[in-house]
């Protein structure tokens, strides 16, 4: 998971320099952030990106606090003070020294503008509630493969904004280049304010970075903006594929909110360990359904996906407590431990990654490393132009990420499945809608915008449990109704299409069956000696698919399964008696109309038959003529 803030002057010297760089802690003055970090045992921040070189830095060294101060806290080179000191002794002028140690624009520039300085951007990347919950009560082989995987990740999500993302910018946005060098210092954390398991890191992304000619410019954060999702499902699919395939273990769907989509979480972990483990999300659950109710009455419908996160912020905010004391990680985990066993006992936590890969192992034996990418672009584009309706790459490719976490379960996938899905999905199903105009710059690929030609999904009404009122069918539910819909038709294509062609199909030759592959990226079963009809190929395809797909969605349900009213079985059964209603109603309306009466219209009784059949509490009272 990944969330982004500003680094700004007005926080940059109090928030970071004195309380990220410590843990997220309140540093005692006038202490040195080395001392003060070795006394609480914490680790140093770390030097990453392949910009270190150009400011004589290297990949893993140590952040000391200068360094911090100022790359972070002024935007200057981070070893300035020599820098100055040798044009000063060459006799050049205090304020000429000082701006030659300045990266990009001068903030005291920026200031006269009326624009408010960004230093950087920090990025905090952070694994589900599950995977917390094995890293704090784990043993400590579990720790580090956790913590390896985690840092992996966060390189992975690095490199891929270094390659596909980043870019600087000058002359108002006019000109742009690639930066394929970012600087970047890694924090690590343990836990929360109130001391329980919260591993999580802040990366912040240096706002400067080398343009072609050598001098240093500010980045482009828009497109660090846009590409957050992106990146966020892309540390998630490579953290818990590491893990879940390092330890045995896979993934489970947990429904957090109802109707929105469901969080993967590591199969076996128990609901009531999560639950202890995530106290922020219990201080917030009462204010951010306080502030979403608020929401719903003034809009007259559900937050979407922006909303959602500005609500969440704002009720972060509210219930934020008092920074504390950081303590090493030896001490908390002794503390999370003894925790543990007195709410749970001491069985349940010592068997927890027992627990975790037996469940594991049962999912896996069902669950082949095999991924049909038709039928994932179709699940992929219905999805994004439900929820979204235009769209750009960035949105199609999180949703191919997510697509592979949740049919998967944690198993190894091709590296560049994810994008050819997203292009499969783009080039098959999607229609561009920006276009170039001439006599000026063609768009980036990553700024184009498309749309679909799927059939809009109809909204419905959910029954409330728990007291709650009902509420209306969320995007992502809507979404997941018109997905099955178009990978059931895609089956049945592929069906009756295979056993037509099945007699010629069972003499193909294995150099002939390497042409009918769905796709050149799938991966496919290790040690198959069989030559398979495309019949039979679809239908081992369909009972894979049946077997990774999370059990609520088997019948159409969405992730609200307790308060689903309407499966795709009985939305036809639905629309073919409106299609029979109407039919009446249009015999009705070209027959012979009854002559009507002078009196009371109220006597009419074809009117008496319209009313009876739209009121359903008719008869409850006494009525004329009954």
């Amino acid at each position: 998971m990944l969330s982004v803030a500003k680094v700004q002057k007005r926080n940059s010297w109090r928030y970071y320099v004195r309380g990220v760089a410590f843990g997220d802690g309140r540093r005692p003055a006038r202490q040195a952030l080395k001392d003060a970090q070795e006394m609480a045992g914490l680790p140093p921040g770390v030097w990453m990106g392949r910009g270190l070189a150009a400011l004589g830095l290297t990949a893993g060294g140590e952040v000391t606090e200068r360094q911090m101060e100022l790359v972070f806290g002024q935007g200057r080179h981070p070893d300035a003070d020599r820098i100055e000191r040798e044009l000063l002794d060459d006799g050049a002028d205090p304020e000429t020294a000082r701006l030659a140690t300045v990266l990009g624009q001068p903030v005291e520039e920026i200031e006269r503008r009326k624009a408010t300085p960004l230093f950087a951007l920090d990025f905090v990347f952070r694994p589900q509630a599950s995977l917390i919950v094995l890293w704090a009560l784990g043993d400590d082989r579990t720790r580090r493969v956790i913590e390896r995987a985690h840092e992996r990740a966060i390189e992975t999500v690095l490199r891929w904004l270094e390659d596909e993302v980043a870019q600087t910018r000058w002359s108002s946005g006019r000109k742009r280049a690639k930066a394929p060098a970012l600087v970047v210092s890694r924090w690590r954390h343990f836990d929360n304010r109130d001391g329980f398991p919260l591993l999580h890191d802040h990366c912040l992304i240096l706002n400067r970075a080398q343009r072609p000619d050598g001098t240093w410019g500010a980045l482009d954060t828009r497109r660090l903006f846009q590409n957050v999702v992106s990146s966020g499902t892309l540390y998630t699919l490579t953290m818990t594929t590491e893990v879940c395939e390092e330890l045995g273990l896979a993934t489970v769907p947990r429904e957090v909110t109802p109707g929105l989509r469901p969080v993967m979480e590591v199969a076996g972990v128990d609901q009531g360990l999560i639950d202890w483990s995530s106290t922020r999300r219990e201080q917030m659950a009462p204010v951010l359904e306080r502030i979403t109710d608020k929401y719903v009455k003034k809009h007259k419908r559900l937050p979407g996906e922006r909303g959602r996160h500005g609500l969440g912020w704002w009720a972060a905010q509210d219930t934020r407590r008092e920074k504390k004391t950081p303590k090493p990680l030896e001490q908390l985990r002794a503390w999370w431990r003894a925790s543990a066993i007195l709410r749970f006992g001491k069985e349940m936590v010592d068997g927890l990654l027992e627990r975790c890969q037996a469940a594991g192992k049962a999912i896996r034996a069902r669950v082949r490393p095999v991924v049909d990418t038709a039928l994932a672009a179709v699940d992929v584009a219905a999805v994004v132009f439900t929820v979204r309706r235009a769209f750009a790459r960035r949105h199609v490719l999180a949703e191919a990420r997510r697509h592979l976490l949740e049919t998967l379960r944690g198993r190894g996938f091709t590296r560049g499945l994810d994008d050819y899905i997203a292009d499969a999905a783009l080039s098959r199903h999607a229609r561009q809608l920006t276009v170039p105009v001439p006599g000026r710059r063609a768009p980036a690929p990553d700024q184009v915008t498309y749309t679909a030609d799927f059939a809009w999904p109809h909204r419905w009404w959910v029954a409330g449990i728990d007291g709650k009122p009902p509420r209306e069918s969320s995007r992502y539910e809507r979404a997941r109704v018109a997905s099955l819909a178009l990978q059931n038709a895609i089956r049945d294509a592929r069906i009756l299409s295979g056993a037509r062609d099945e007699a010629r199909a069972a003499t193909t030759s294995a150099t002939g069956r390497t042409g009918d592959q769905a796709a050149p990226h799938a991966v496919d079963h290790p040690g198959r000696d069989a030559a398979l009809t495309p019949a039979q190929r679809a239908a081992a395809v369909h009972a894979h698919q049946l077997a990774a797909m999370p059990e609520e969605y088997l019948e159409g349900r969405t992730t609200d399964p307790e308060t689903w009213l309407y499966t795709p079985k009985n939305l036809d059964r639905l629309a073919a008696i409106t299609k029979a209603v109407e039919a009446r109603v249009r015999i009705i309306a070209d027959g012979p109309q009854p002559q009507q009466p002078a009196k009371d219209a109220n006597d009419d009784p074809a009117r008496q038959q319209q009313h009876h059949t739209t009121q359903p509490d008719q008869g409850r009272g006494p009525t004329p003529g009954h």
